[in-house]
């Protein structure tokens, strides 16, 4: 019988730890899914949201490593003056893993549909996720 209690406590347990990982996984997506659709709306301040607004977040791409969070958002304003530039963007997430409670691991592709003469791109990348302030907010990113 004692071993039944047991059994059933862990049972809950385990339960519980699932559907947290399961909420803090959709709040994730969500923010990536607001990503998305602020960058297809050609609204790059929106997209910028789901970062940390912080001199430390970090953002590594083809050209090496940005710090800070303006100074990323004026990279992405260089680099995408226009919508024909910004294209459509689309996610393909393919692993959210959260570590903790406040940090959370997430593995993905992107690909950019153009029209312009700039031609369709994409690649994958890795972001860091912690929440702060109770919000999950990328930290780090490392896109290629």
């Amino acid at each position: 019988m004692k071993y039944m209690y047991l059994q059933a406590l862990l049972c809950l347990l385990f339960t519980q730890q699932l559907f947290a990982q399961s909420t803090e996984q959709s709040a994730i997506l969500n923010v990536l899914r607001q990503q998305q659709q602020s960058w297809n709306s050609g609204n790059i301040h929106a997209f910028m949201q789901g970062y940390w607004h912080s001199d430390s977040l970090s953002f590594i791409g083809k050209r090496g490593i940005t710090h800070g969070w303006q100074q990323t958002l004026d990279n992405y304003l260089k680099s995408y003056p226009d919508t024909a530039t910004m294209g459509r963007l689309q996610f393909d997430i393919l692993s959210i893993d959260v570590c903790s409670p406040n940090a959370a691991f997430v593995i993905g592709k992107w690909q950019l549909h153009r029209q312009s003469d700039k031609g369709n791109t994409g690649g994958h990348f890795t972001l860091w996720f912690k929440k702060i302030n109770k919000q999950w907010v990328i930290v780090a990113d490392h896109t290629s």
